[in-house]
C-alpha cells in the first residue's frame, strides 16, 4: 500500500514530499525554485526557497517581488549541486 493513496489523491502519480509547488492546494511537481529573503528578519546571504510548477511560477514571483523579497528563480534540475545542508522552506504555502 502506498501512503500517497491514503491521502486520497485519486490514485494519480504523486510527487515526492517537498518537491511539489508551494502554491496553496497545488500538488503539481515543482519545476522551479524561487529564492527569497526577508531583510527584516534574515541575514543578507540567507535564501529561503519556494518551489513552483510552471503554472504558478509567475504568480509566486509576483507575490515575492511585490513585497521586495524575491532574489532569483532557478530551474529545479539546474540546482542539483545546490547546498542541500542549507535550510529550506518549501512548506510556506500561500494564497
Amino acid at each position: 500500500m502506498n501512503l500517497f493513496d491514503l491521502a486520497g489523491n485519486g490514485g494519480g502519480t504523486a510527487a515526492a514530499p517537498g518537491t511539489v509547488c508551494s502554491r496553496k492546494a497545488c500538488r503539481t511537481p515543482a519545476e522551479w525554485q524561487l529564492l527569497w529573503n526577508n531583510p527584516k528578519i534574515h541575514t543578507p546571504e540567507r535564501r529561503k526557497i519556494w518551489l513552483a510548477c510552471g503554472e504558478h511560477r509567475s504568480w509566486l514571483e509576483d507575490y515575492l517581488q511585490t513585497r521586495g523579497l524575491w532574489k532569483e528563480t532557478l530551474a529545479l534540475e539546474a540546482t542539483a549541486s545546490f547546498d542541500k545542508t542549507a535550510p529550506l522552506d518549501p512548506s510556506g504555502r500561500i494564497g
